[in-house]
């Protein structure tokens, strides 16, 4: 059997065995409440959503099960300011869950000259997200 048959083989073999319903449970983060979230998924699809208490639950759970994301927080050196030797830095929005790594291996040669002022673009355009990371600190 060649290796592409093989791979075809096992490809649809692992499509037959994939459950075609499946669950989620998730703890929602949205806000302090921490809602526990369940979420139905059939062929890849959400199809429904329940324990959460408001629409902003309802948001985070298809999203989280679709597409993960994360804000990114860190620290960044600031030379030239006694007072502050180290800046807080964010994500300005959401980046891909899976480029989190990426992002703070990213601002690891990062460093501050002050002033520095809070909203200050830090690193644009992070790890090609269309999203810059910005000082959250003055210094």
């Amino acid at each position: 059997m060649s290796q592409a048959t093989t791979s075809a083989t096992s490809a649809a073999s692992d499509a037959a065995t994939e459950p075609a319903s499946q669950t989620r449970e998730l703890t929602c983060i949205r806000c302090p409440k921490g809602c526990q979230i369940t979420v139905t998924i059939e062929h890849g699809e959400v199809t429904d959503v329940t324990g959460n208490t408001c629409p902003r639950g309802e948001e985070y759970a298809r999203k989280e099960v679709t597409n993960p994301t994360r804000v990114v927080t860190s620290v960044v050196p600031v030379d030239g300011s006694p007072a502050c030797a180290m800046a807080s830095v964010k994500t300005a929005g959401d980046v891909p869950k899976g480029k989190v790594l990426d992002v703070i291996d990213a601002l690891r040669p990062v460093r501050l000259t002050s002033p520095v002022r809070i909203g200050d673009v830090v690193l644009a355009n992070v790890c090609d997200t269309g999203v810059d990371v910005v000082a959250t600190k003055n210094c």
